[in-house]
């Protein structure tokens, strides 16, 4: 037989998946492996998606999404992102991580290189090998909180770069990069004929900061902004997000996602629509509460030396167990044995996450807090029989 396609044996597995996996297996455990909000979609957006199915909106909807949605995200972009765009220029799909691979798909040929945070999300990587690009890291360092420097990308870019993806919000730094940071972003792609995707699906979580769209920046359509609605609006199994982009780039964005998915479900747009007319009140209390919980976090693990940086938005933070001098992975997979607290290995995000935990602020507060007072309690133990 023929063999597979070779593409496939360049995507790692996420380590987020896998310690989830055997979490699940571990009865008892705390679960801050992974980002899945613990709150419920709010009920005018669940009622939305039975009315829509009552009212018989089971058929499909144009690749591109629903007129009336991708013009309620229109006002959306404007009122809150400051982004004056067209309907035309908006491609709804089954989740951001969706729009993530259309923006790279329609950018990147094979041989192409892209600029990649490190640490970033895994499913970044594996998108660009899937297009056959090749994933370049620029590194974002603890001592600068996890911002860019613009002169170690400018030593990164090749002939072959094509692309600059950034995270603001970050998952998993939680760091946010201030509106003079993005402008510059935005410039130095322009400086350098690069497209830049931005991965903003944590826009409406931050702490700290604000928040500030790469496309306001944007003067020749070389920005594609990604975002979703499982986080702002607890909605991660509805599986909706969209990308915003020149018409051009839009165009052929649609054109690569026909033959993938035929259009993203038709009664979770319309709950969408219910989500972005409604009341905003629930992910007001919904960023509250990740706020009291990130507080709470820097209140357990900074006095012992273990958080690596207070996190400004997203709802993760980074475990700082570079001490025990062990691999990242080995750790989150003996603190899951040993603890029952189930984290994600630093090292699944690049290797500048080496001697990190990831550990999210999506659990209900006070397991979050058991489960930091058992990381502490751990590591002191270790280091305990090091002595010894």
């Amino acid at each position: 037989m023929k063999p597979l396609a070779q593409r496939s044996s360049l995507i790692r597995r996420s380590g987020i998946r896998t310690l989830m996996e055997l979490a699940r297996q571990t009865p008892g455990c705390i679960h801050l492996e992974v980002g899945d909000p613990d709150f419920r979609t709010p009920a005018h957006v669940i009622e939305a998606a039975h009315e829509a199915a009552r009212a018989g909106f089971t058929g499909y909807s144009p690749t591109a999404g629903l007129g009336s949605l991708r013009q309620a995200l229109a006002l959306k972009l404007r009122e809150r992102n400051g982004l004056e765009v067209s309907p035309e220029q908006i491609l709804v799909g089954p989740g951001a991580v969706f729009g993530i691979a259309m923006g790279l798909m329609a950018t990147l040929d094979p041989g192409d290189e892209v600029l990649l945070p490190d640490p970033g999300w895994p499913n970044y990587e594996g998108a660009a090998h899937a297009c056959g690009a090749t994933p370049v890291p620029y590194p974002l360092r603890r001592e600068t909180g996890y911002q860019p420097d613009l002169e170690v990308l400018r030593r990164l870019v090749s002939p072959r770069t094509k692309v600059l993806l950034i995270n603001t919000p970050s998952n998993p730094t939680g760091g946010v990069f201030s509106p003079e940071t993005v402008r510059a972003l935005v410039e130095f792609a322009a400086e350098h004929d690069l497209y830049l995707l931005s991965d903003e699906v944590y826009e409406e979580i931050v702490f700290e900061g604000e928040h500030v769209s790469a496309g306001r920046f944007d003067r020749d359509g070389r920005v594609i902004g990604c975002f979703g609605f499982s986080k702002t609006y607890a909605m991660t199994g509805w599986r909706l997000g969209y990308t915003v982009a020149s018409r051009e780039v839009t165009e052929t964005m649609v054109r690569l996602a026909e033959p993938f998915v035929s259009c993203a479900s038709t009664v979770v747009q319309k709950a969408a629509e219910a989500a972005l007319s409604g009341s905003q009140d629930a992910v007001r209390d919904m960023c509250a509460a990740y706020k009291a919980r990130r507080d709470a976090v820097v209140d357990i693990l900074q006095p012992a030396g273990l958080l690596a940086t207070v996190p400004r938005g997203a709802f993760y933070a980074l475990v700082d167990v570079s001490a025990l001098g062990q691999d990242s992975d080995a750790l989150a997979r003996r603190l899951l044995v040993e603890q029952k607290v189930a984290t994600a290995p630093g090292t699944t995000f690049g290797a500048q996450g080496a001697g990190l935990l990831r550990i999210s602020l999506a659990a209900e507060q006070s397991r979050l807090e058991e489960g930091c007072r058992r990381i502490v309690q751990w590591v002191r133990r270790q280091h305990g029989r090091q002595v010894a």
